[in-house]
């Protein structure tokens, strides 16, 4: 029976989705408003009172994470269930794969060709007084034990429950796979266990709503703090190095709509139209990770089928960050540049293909980008404490790779979905 109602929810939703737009834009201006006010008017007290906001954002963000494992698991496990058999879970599988590798190798190249080309490292001239040398120290402490080995065997985990306590995303997308197989070959009795994930999944959902209503909150705090420590005069002492990366930014979505439009042709624009608010959360938040339930939603909403969402989605999270990917060799090399070392070409493809198997063990990581660009220097004798030069800046570069990665999975994710249906 046809709801008469329908066509009348459907514009209260729509609605909904505008003003909260409207709200998350009104939330970064008035953000950097203020933020500016305070670091003019309370230059000494600025860094403190930009952390009382910054709890706004920090609030936002582990509500976002209260949520995140559990709607994982519960989609994941779904959505390889309801594919059936394992040989369509290992086709959808390996086209997923196939989109996330061939789109690392590209996001790492071009941010290799454009960091020699622009030689942003060159042209930089700091005042090493300036550099914040205790939180490098951190930082690199931080990559005392990042290894190949270290994050190949931090895959698999060794309790479920403790990578669901600690957001272990990874580490989750293995378990729900290899439950997600095995209850396609438990055959009917499997049914009120993929009903009963089925119907946690789509509370969670519901959830995912009332969280995204705190957005604006955490973008204010967010933005308010960083301008309120730094001013908006950071923007001209690294403008060089930001308008490059972005001018990186800028071809890499060039080439993924290119792509996406071949596949997907004029609905393309459609996609784009559902993903403007996870792409403005990401913007503003820094964090990818915060529109993973939305951008779930989202996806439905546009016409992918709920079981290649589900289990394409967190791998993609995973497996396919292509804004972090590429800022990853434009920063390393970048680095040796400031320390004036040469790197040839051997090098360069050979630091390419180590960022290649580690970048994907950084989802979930705060400053994840920056670890393993630490830990890549380490390993090709650049002074690791020239991850100094660029956290200043760090912020603003990561807004860049933050909605870079939704794109990219929300591309993904449609792609795939339409092939499956051809």
């Amino acid at each position: 029976m046809i709801n008469p109602f329908s066509p009348i929810i459907a514009v209260s939703m729509r609605n909904k989705n505008h003003t909260l737009t409207l709200w998350i834009i009104a939330s970064m201006i008035v953000g950097i408003i203020v933020g500016e006010c305070i670091h003019s008017f309370y230059p000494k007290d600025a860094v403190l009172i930009g952390s009382y906001f910054k709890i706004l954002t920090s609030i936002f963000l582990r509500l976002v994470q209260m949520i995140i494992a559990p709607l994982v698991i519960t989609t994941l496990i779904v959505g390889i269930a309801k594919m059936g058999n394992l040989q369509s879970v290992g086709r959808v599988g390996g086209r997923s794969l196939l989109w996330f590798f061939s789109a690392s190798l590209a996001s790492l190249l071009l941010g290799l060709l454009l960091v020699n080309y622009f030689q942003p490292g060159a042209a930089l001239k700091l005042d090493m007084q300036t550099i914040d040398t205790q939180s490098a120290s951190e930082l690199v402490g931080k990559t005392q034990s990042f290894s190949i080995q270290n994050f190949i065997e931090h895959l698999f985990p060794k309790s479920v429950f403790e990578a669901l306590a600690s957001n272990e995303i990874l580490q989750i997308v293995i378990f729900s796979i290899f439950f997600g197989v095995a209850l396609t070959q438990f055959g009917e009795k499997g049914i009120g266990i993929v009903t009963m994930l089925d119907n946690v999944s789509k509370v969670i959902l519901i959830l995912v709503g009332y969280v995204m209503w705190f957005a604006p909150l955490g973008v204010f705090g967010g933005i308010t703090a960083i301008i309120a420590a730094k001013g908006l005069g950071i923007l001209g002492v690294y403008g060089y190095y930001i308008a490059t990366f972005y001018v990186g930014i800028g071809i890499l979505w060039i080439l993924l709509l290119s792509v996406g439009y071949l596949i997907l042709r004029n609905r393309l624009f459609l996609l784009l139209g559902h993903l403007k608010n996870p792409l403005i959360i990401a913007f503003s938040t820094t964090s990818s990770e915060a529109v993973f339930p939305k951008l779930s939603d989202v996806l439905e909403k546009f016409g992918c089928r709920r079981k290649i969402v589900s289990f394409t989605l967190p791998l993609g999270y995973s497996f396919n960050l292509d804004g972090s990917m590429m800022y990853m060799t434009f920063a390393s090399i970048f680095i040796a540049q400031a320390y004036q070392i040469h790197l040839d070409l051997g090098t360069q493809i050979t630091m390419l293909l180590v960022l290649m198997l580690t970048s994907k063990g950084i989802a979930g990581v705060p400053r994840a980008s920056l670890v393993v660009v630490a830990a890549t220097c380490s390993m090709f004798n650049i002074p690791v404490e020239g991850i100094a030069l660029i956290l200043p800046i760090d912020h603003f570069c990561d807004m860049g790779r933050a909605m870079t990665n939704v794109l990219g999975n929300g591309l993904a994710t449609s792609a795939i979905d339409q092939w499956e249906k051809e």
